[in-house]
């Protein structure tokens, strides 16, 4: 039987520079089947080295993930850095999922010089809740992703939009508690809002207060600061960011010529314009002496936080400005 070009050990007659290379590049769902199945490989035991492993393997360093969805007070929006995607994952986990995977249907791919983008309108986030009782929840809404575009193919952009989601009971479970009128009743309430957990929903808030925060704690990891002079460091160069003069835009030189003006009248101009120099430059001078409070409004009391709770369980305690520039605090 002679071999075909379908034949894996087909071989070309022409040589092997003109055999058909397969490609190195998958499909960006794959991407998301692979993450699927690192998620099902998940154990009781681990521990955040494997979140943060989980997350270097699918998230660029500067991804970002954004939920968004309407619960009873109003839409929510929250987005969390590269940082918080590890803890992010592992409070759905916490929460009483015991499994957790993406389905992607009628996905949309469009390529760019450096990224890919998929647009999925029908995503759908499937978890199993074992506890407070078995429970599948299917939360459905539109999942935009952003690959990069190499060899390793991580997430650069989440961005997750839920729309509705659903609770599915197993029959066998009511047929069990038919004649317990309370299991039924306990039954019959949701145990997700938008099928997020209420672990889930506490990080997000969290996030809000831990994502300003990133500054002060890569600073502190990076120059081994205390949290004080972290904080003033970080202040301080907000603070010359704010008084900083814009940068003017640099101007096209005229092509016109000026008239000549004779030598009286270019020293008097000359001599005018050192004294106005000289009068700026003096209306200039009391502003390099101004406080920093002063300048920034709203700084008269700056929350000093510290990277370990106090002795109160408490994350932060304030630090007042004293007119010197001072940092004074209060317990």
């Amino acid at each position: 039987m002679s071999s075909t070009p379908h034949d894996p050990f087909y071989s070309s007659p022409f040589g092997p520079f003109y055999r058909r290379h397969t490609p190195y590049m998958v499909q960006p769902e794959y991407r998301i089947y692979e993450m699927n199945k690192r998620l099902q490989s998940r154990t009781e035991d681990s521990d955040n080295l494997w979140w943060d492993a989980f997350a270097t393997e699918f998230f660029e360093d500067d991804a970002t993930l954004t939920l968004s969805f309407c619960l009873e007070d109003g839409p929510k929006r929250y987005t969390i850095g590269r940082t918080l995607i590890p803890r992010y994952f592992s409070t759905v986990f916490e929460g009483g999922v015991t499994d957790l995977y993406y389905i992607l249907k009628h996905s949309k791919e469009s390529y760019h010089n450096s990224s890919i983008t998929v647009d999925c309108d029908q995503c759908a986030m499937v978890t199993q809740h074992g506890k407070p009782m078995f429970t599948k929840v299917c939360t459905e809404g539109r999942l935009i992703l952003e690959f990069t575009f190499d060899d390793l193919m991580r997430i650069k952009t989440w961005h997750f939009t839920i729309r509705q989601y659903r609770e599915l009971v197993p029959r066998s479970i009511l047929a069990m508690h038919a004649q317990d009128p309370q299991v039924l009743d306990q039954l019959s309430k949701n145990i997700t809002r938008m099928g997020l957990t209420n672990f889930t929903l506490n990080y997000l808030r969290l996030c809000v207060i831990l994502e300003p925060m990133q500054e002060l704690m890569s600073r502190h990891k990076t120059y081994n600061l205390s949290p004080q002079d972290c904080l003033k460091t970080c202040l301080f160069q907000k603070w010359q960011r704010m008084v900083a003069p814009p940068a003017e835009p640099t101007r096209q030189p005229t092509t016109k010529r000026r008239k000549r003006k004779n030598s009286t009248s270019s020293t008097s101009n000359s001599g005018a314009g050192n004294t106005a120099n000289s009068t700026g430059s003096k209306k200039k001078a009391p502003a390099a002496n101004l406080s920093l409070s002063s300048q920034v409004p709203g700084l008269g009391a700056i929350p000093n936080c510290s990277l370990n709770p106090g002795r109160d369980g408490d994350l932060c305690h304030s630090t007042a400005v004293t007119p010197s520039g001072q940092f004074k605090e209060k317990h």
